[in-house]
C-alpha cells in the first residue's frame, strides 16, 4: 500500500512538471507580439551561452508592433546588458534587435526600447501610453557609432538610461528618458523584428548580464 501511494505521488509530480513552463536561459517566456504573419522563435544554447532569435513583423512603430519577444518579469531597479549581432546580410536595413522594457505583451502596449537596426542606426525610442504613436524620428536619441554591438538599459525609478558600445569598447551614454506610465512590474528582454511581414530575420544575443537591485 505504501509503495502504491509513493508511486502515485511520483506520477502526480511528473504530471505537474510536464506542464510547468520551461525557461529559456535567463528568461521566462518567448512570444510573437502583435500576431505577425510568420512565426518567430527563441532558443538558448547553454554550451555557448548564446540566444538565437528569429522573428518577422511589419515594424515596431506607429500605434502597434509585430515582433518576436523573449522576456522575463522584473520589478524595481535593474540593469540589463548584452551583445547583439544580426545573422546574414538581411532583407531590410531597418530590421531591428535590442532590449525592450514593455508594460505587457499586447501589440499596442507602452514600451521603451534600445534598438540596433540592420544599417547600424542605434536609438532609444518609446511609446508613451498604450495605443499611442511612437515618437517621430526627428526626436530620436541615437548613437553616432554605426558599429554598436553592446547595448545596456538601466532603470532607476522611472528613469531609463541607454548605453552602447562597439565590440570591445567601453560603454558610452546614448540618452535617458522618464517613463512615468510604466509600473514597477514590467516585461524585460531582447527582441527581433524583420521590418518586413514576409521575411524572418535572425539575431544572436550573448554576454547577457542581468542585475537586479532591490
Amino acid at each position: 500500500m505504501k509503495h502504491h501511494f509513493t508511486r502515485s505521488l511520483l506520477l502526480l509530480a511528473a504530471a505537474f512538471t510536464s506542464f510547468a513552463p520551461s525557461k529559456i536561459g535567463q528568461f521566462e517566456k518567448s512570444t510573437d507580439v502583435g500576431h505577425p504573419k510568420l512565426a518567430g522563435s527563441s532558443r538558448y544554447d547553454a554550451a555557448g551561452k548564446t540566444y538565437f532569435m528569429k522573428g518577422a513583423g511589419y515594424n515596431i512603430w506607429f500605434e502597434r508592433d509585430e515582433f518576436q519577444y523573449l522576456f522575463r518579469e522584473m520589478k524595481g531597479d535593474f540593469t540589463v546588458r548584452a551583445d547583439f549581432e544580426f545573422t546574414g546580410q538581411g532583407t531590410d536595413p531597418h530590421r531591428k534587435t535590442g532590449w525592450m522594457v514593455r508594460e505587457s505583451a499586447e501589440g499596442d502596449a507602452s514600451h521603451l526600447s534600445a534598438v540596433l537596426h540592420g544599417d547600424g542606426l542605434t536609438v532609444l525610442q518609446w511609446r508613451i501610453a498604450k495605443g499611442e504613436k511612437m515618437r517621430d524620428p526627428e526626436d530620436e536619441i541615437f548613437s553616432k557609432d554605426k558599429n554598436v554591438q553592446t547595448i545596456e538599459i538601466q532603470r532607476a525609478g522611472n528613469e531609463y538610461t541607454m548605453r552602447a558600445a562597439a565590440k570591445g569598447a567601453p560603454l558610452q551614454l546614448v540618452g535617458s528618458h522618464r517613463m512615468e506610465n510604466l509600473g514597477e512590474k514590467v516585461l524585460v528582454g531582447p527582441f527581433i523584428c524583420s521590418h518586413n511581414p514576409a521575411v524572418v530575420e535572425e539575431a544572436r544575443i550573448y554576454n547577457v548580464v542581468i542585475t537586479q537591485r532591490k
